[in-house]
């Protein structure tokens, strides 16, 4: 069992609270999803239980953490030294590693859908595709044999037919499970109980909720109260303003009279100051009232600005006839692909992990960006290929540097939620949703009309993902994506198509 009692978290830099006297208790069966909006400190937490050091550079907290139980913690992302391990190192660092029996390490890999000797392979972790990273990383906590699991963003980058995996793994583990995830189907179908993390009030306040329910119902209910609390703080304050109305009337109608009054009536003066003072306490118990009026909701919308008309392609316009006899990496992954895409049309490439779709979509890339005739963005799954030397997000977005141009890009990052003190931190200390929301924003202010997006929605909350669907939806450009967000393919996505051995072909997506 975990036990947390009275957690504080607050961020360093800028001494922004993440959380506040946090309380829960985890048990077997429990599997709880952790729930927010970007930079809201869920990694951090995941962190702190697991081993507080990871997260001490930057965060202070105060509060206990109780367990005696085995974690087994998966990471968003890998560490750097990790990466540039063989996968036999990787496992090697495991306790007792050599003392696993072979058939459970071909078993555990196995039903990851990896090769059942991967855990001796010699290839370099670096040169895996992310999702194959994401297995690998899953199979050695396994492989452990964990009492309680952590899980940052397991659906991070896995195949559709490994998500349905994980979603039954999940279903059916008997020891507590407390994850992170932006995959809305697979926190509907998994999580019986939900921890949501915000910070309102400009994330000043920090506000927490815990209840055993699952996420459809949650999200129902917490809709339903905020409608209600919304309606009864409407109606108590129009209420309060036709009284507020009256009393004004009153009081400037005794204001009237008093001035009108003759000197010579000091009987009549008497009685409209004892009125006076009656009116006067009729207005302090009005502003007592107010105070315990019904509040509006305060909550933390998400929020994502739209692509202007001008970044529309035209209808019919032929955009891209793309083929390419052999694609590989070291290894031939695909053979004979060939592409055609016409505006606005929005497509999706899925296909299994490894299988070269990130390698096809930066071919993709190569061959539209460098062209004059449209304007085309790429958004890779490694952010950092973009934001290594960013700097903050206004060096970022600036191109001249001059004041209507910073003006211009803090407003458009306040309309993201960037708090004044977050425009001016450095983008390798922001979360992966903050840099995802940064390139969205990169890519509204170039115009751009061609979108070419690998895992687009993989670092959005469940929150902010129907949101940026919607975006992303009206958007009225091209379109051309890897993705194994079922939302995502569903509500986007007007042509899917899967990458094989024998090259691309076009499927019905069904889900």
């Amino acid at each position: 069992m975990l036990q947390i009692k009275h957690l504080t978290i607050t961020h360093k830099k800028d001494l922004r609270p993440l959380l506040c006297d946090f309380s829960l208790t985890l048990s077997p069966g429990d599997r709880a999803v952790i729930i927010g909006e970007e930079g809201n400190g869920k990694s951090t937490l995941l962190k702190l239980i697991y081993d507080p050091a990871l997260a001490e550079d930057y965060a202070e907290w105060s509060g206990e953490i109780v367990t005696r139980d085995r974690l087994g913690m998966l990471f968003q992302e890998l560490p750097l030294p990790c990466r540039e391990q063989t996968v036999w190192e990787f496992f090697s660092e495991i306790p007792d590693f050599y003392d696993i029996p072979p058939r459970e390490l071909t078993e555990t890999a196995r039903s990851l859908g990896l090769p059942g000797d991967i855990c001796y392979s010699d290839q370099i972790i670096g040169t895996l595709s992310g999702g194959e990273k994401v297995k690998l990383q899953l199979c050695r906590v396994l492989l452990q044999k964990p009492d309680i699991l952590l899980l940052d963003e397991p659906s991070n980058d896995i195949d559709i037919d490994t998500l349905r995996w994980l979603e039954e793994f999940i279903l059916s583990c008997p020891l507590p499970v407390l994850y992170v995830s932006h995959d809305e189907t697979l926190i509907e179908r998994t999580a019986n109980m939900v921890i949501h993390l915000e910070l309102v009030r400009r994330k000043t306040l920090p506000r927490w909720t815990a209840v055993r329910l699952p996420y459809r119902e949650y999200m129902a209910r917490r809709a339903d109260s905020l409608a209600c609390q919304e309606q009864q703080a409407r109606k108590e304050q129009s209420e309060f303003e036709q009284q507020q109305a009256r009393y004004l009337q009153i009081r400037q109608k005794v204001e009237h009279q008093q001035n009108a009054i003759s000197r010579q009536d000091p009987h009549g003066g008497r009685l409209l100051k004892k009125k006076m003072h009656a009116v006067q306490s009729m207005g302090r118990r009005f502003e007592r009232e107010k105070e315990n009026l019904t509040q509006l909701p305060d909550v933390e919308e998400a929020i994502m600005l739209r692509f202007p008309e001008s970044t529309a392609f035209p209808r019919g316009k032929r955009l891209l006839d793309f083929s390419l006899p052999v694609l590989e990496t070291g290894r031939v992954l695909a053979r004979n692909i060939s592409l055609t895409v016409t505006g606005p049309e929005k497509l999706c490439i899925i296909g299994r992990n490894g299988a070269g779709k990130t390698t096809l979509l930066r071919k993709i890339a190569q061959e539209l960006l460098p062209r004059t005739d449209i304007k085309a963005a790429y958004m890779p799954q490694d952010y950092e290929e973009l934001l290594r030397d960013a700097g903050t997000p206004v060096e970022f977005l600036c191109k001249t540097g001059d004041r209507e141009e910073i003006s211009k890009v803090r407003t458009f990052l306040g309309s993201v939620k960037y708090t004044p003190e977050e425009m001016s931190h450095p983008v390798h200390e922001m979360s992966g949703g903050q840099k995802a929301k940064l390139l969205f924003l990169k890519m509204i202010l170039d115009g751009c009309s061609v979108l070419i997006l690998d895992e687009p929605t993989r670092n959005f909350s469940p929150l902010s993902n129907p949101v940026i669907r919607e975006v992303l939806r009206a958007f009225e450009g091209v379109i051309l994506s890897v993705s194994h967000d079922r939302k995502y393919i569903s509500e986007v996505c007007d042509r899917v198509l899967e990458l094989k051995e024998e090259g691309l072909r076009e499927v019905e997506w069904e889900e």
